[in-house]
């Protein structure tokens, strides 16, 4: 029995137009639920990116400004993690292990492994987390804006993590933006927010946002909070290059490379710009150059 079926790139609430995206599809993932992957085939034979979105964000929000460039050299999967976007609802709580057999399933339905796992932001752990659950579906890692720890010190964690599970329990659809820490998530979000009127991007960001589901978004800010892979993150094995955003005020340039230093074997590519580099058009040029070198390497 087919199990997919096509959706638009571009919808959005209200019939606002989004920027050109590749065509989505709605994936039933047998056992886990069912998801939203947006693909570009790119040419015969090319290596498959599996590009792993981050926090707050979804495979349309946060990777529009490269589908184009990475599809030139690339087969292009992008799914919805769960929660976020039209990813897939649960009623259990949120684990960044989820989301990575969540990813493990995709490549499987979809046949198209092993994968260079790209992720950005939250999408760093659970690409590292598909590496080492699923060895075998991943040939390559890409780590943008990243680490393998995102809050430092016992106290910063324990006040971090008790505020997310609290907001957690008793945040209702309503009242989403009433309690999210309104600075942490203005750094986090891929589009900027401003007292001028909303041009049709933003109005289309807004309306990918709301289909979040508010719970599982705090459920994860929980869940990055208490990631930490130290213990084991110098065991990949895999071509890895790490995209270091040297401006970056939500995960600092030194977490970054510290990963990066972690990683034996692993390349250094620095860019300047902080954390929101990938609603911007020159976040294209560093992704593909990354991307191209851990696919020469594999």
């Amino acid at each position: 029995m087919d199990r997919t079926t096509h959706d638009t790139g571009t919808e959005a609430d209200g019939g606002i137009e989004g920027p050109p995206l590749p065509l989505g599809r709605r994936v039933d993932l047998p056992g886990r639920g069912r998801t939203f992957v947006r693909e570009v085939p790119g040419p015969p034979g090319a290596p498959t990116l599996l590009l792993l979105h981050g926090w707050i964000a979804s495979a349309g929000l946060n990777w529009f400004q490269v589908y184009e460039a990475l599809g030139r050299h690339f087969r292009i999967v992008a799914p919805d993690l769960r929660g976020h976007g039209r990813g897939i609802r649960a009623l259990r709580r949120f684990r960044l292990a989820d989301c990575a057999d969540d990813a493990a399933a995709l490549i499987d339905e979809l046949d198209v492994g092993p994968v260079i796992a790209v992720g950005y932001s939250m999408g760093g752990p659970v690409s590292q987390l598909l590496w080492r659950r699923h060895p075998d579906q991943v040939r390559g890692l890409v780590l943008c804006a990243t680490g393998h720890s995102f809050v430092k010190g016992g106290r910063e964690r324990y006040v971090f993590t008790s505020t997310m599970a609290a907001l957690a329990a008793t945040t209702r659809l309503g009242q989403l933006a009433a309690h999210l820490p309104s600075r942490q998530v203005q750094r986090l979000m891929p589009i900027r927010q401003d007292r001028a009127r909303p041009g049709s991007l933003q109005r289309w960001a807004a309306a990918e946002m709301r289909r979040h589901d508010p719970r599982v978004l705090l459920e994860a800010g929980h869940a990055i909070g208490n990631y930490d892979a130290g213990r084991w993150i110098g065991e990949i094995d895999v071509p890895t290059t790490v995209l270091v955003t040297t401006e970056d005020r939500a995960i600092q340039p030194e977490t970054q490379l510290a990963m990066a230093r972690a990683i034996k074997g692993s390349d250094i590519h620095l860019t300047r710009a902080g954390h929101v580099l990938c609603a911007r058009p020159e976040f294209a040029p560093p992704l593909a150059a990354a991307c191209a070198s851990v696919a020469e390497r594999v």
